[in-house]
């Protein structure tokens, strides 16, 4: 049995939505989580960023209304500061964010998700 994608993301965004078209002409099967309605915990977070290769910074939305009250582009956050940023904020994460089994990519542009299936 083939595993199950899951795609967290915004319903509002654009990417998250052609991301999601792009998965059913696909086939795929997934699921969709809205993560302003189920919070990131920063362990989640860690888990997918480790699964994306990334840092905290390179999945941070620095020109977020949020981002630029808070100063990230002026100050030095710790990967663990932006982190707990992120999960108080999540407007900072980019999205949307596509996890297979132990690999995930950002749908930025969507056909990045072309490498999970």
């Amino acid at each position: 049995m083939k595993k199950k994608l899951t795609v967290y993301q915004k319903p509002t965004c654009t990417k998250c939505r052609t991301t999601l078209r792009l998965l059913k002409e696909r086939g795929a099967e997934f699921e969709a989580i809205n993560y302003y309605e189920v919070r990131f915990t920063a362990a989640r977070l860690r888990g997918l960023l480790k699964k994306l290769a990334l840092s905290a910074r390179e999945i941070l939305r620095k020109d977020e209304p949020v981002a630029k009250q808070l100063g990230i582009a002026k100050i030095d956050f710790s990967d663990e500061e932006l982190i707990a940023l992120m999960v108080k904020h999540p407007d900072l994460i980019q999205r949307p964010i596509v996890v297979h089994g132990d690999k995930a990519v950002l749908g930025r542009p969507p056909e990045n998700v072309e490498k999970l299936l």
